[in-house]
């Protein structure tokens, strides 16, 4: 890191058990991942009750070329966040999914997801629970009755227009998870 982790201890005085595990998990990080510039943690003793305290921890980690990675636990009434200790791992692991998913983001890893396919139902097959939709580039696509989403198979109309997913079928590209788009959606 390039400046000493900030810890402040808010409502209580830390036990050396307490200092001890701050110091080891901020040790973590740092063998966790060599771009942290910096780390404040504050926790805050809540609520005494008679089975024990309740903790609050506020942690942010800075990296550059990501925004700060922030946890912010409050537990409420869990009882195993009586302990010190259990709240401060607890913030820390969160904070090493998310530095987990920063580092994959700034090595470009990160999965594009593509968007549904838009078209619009060009026609039914009589008699029968299928028809067919249009895709932008003009293909027809089938689809099934079983693959209109929430069962509004029955509610659709000719000229609909829909969103799906395009699979590979038995006799060509065929539509699943296919959703009724509203009538104030822009192509």
């Amino acid at each position: 890191m390039q400046t000493p982790p900030e810890i402040a201890f808010q409502h209580f005085e830390p036990t050396e058990a307490v200092r001890a595990e701050v110091a080891r998990q901020v040790e973590r990080l740092e063998r966790f991942s060599d771009r942290i510039t910096s780390c404040r943690l504050k926790l805050s003793k809540t609520a005494r009750r008679q089975q024990g305290d309740l903790f609050e921890v506020a942690l942010r980690v800075a990296m550059p070329g990501h925004k700060d990675i922030v946890v912010d636990r409050s537990h409420g009434d869990a009882p195993e966040h009586e302990h010190a200790l259990v709240a401060i791992r607890d913030a820390f692991d969160a904070a090493v999914r998310q530095i987990e998913d920063a580092m994959r983001h700034l090595r470009g890893e990160v999965k594009a997801h593509d968007a549904p396919a838009h078209g619009k139902v060009v026609r039914f097959l009589a008699g029968e629970d299928c028809g067919f939709i249009e895709a932008p580039d003009g293909r027809e696509i089938y689809f099934h009755r079983n693959s209109v989403v929430d069962g509004d198979f029955d509610k659709l109309e000719t000229g609909d227009e829909v969103r799906f997913v395009e699979e590979a079928g038995e006799k060509g590209a065929q539509a699943s998870a296919v959703h009724v788009v509203g009538k104030h959606h822009i192509m």
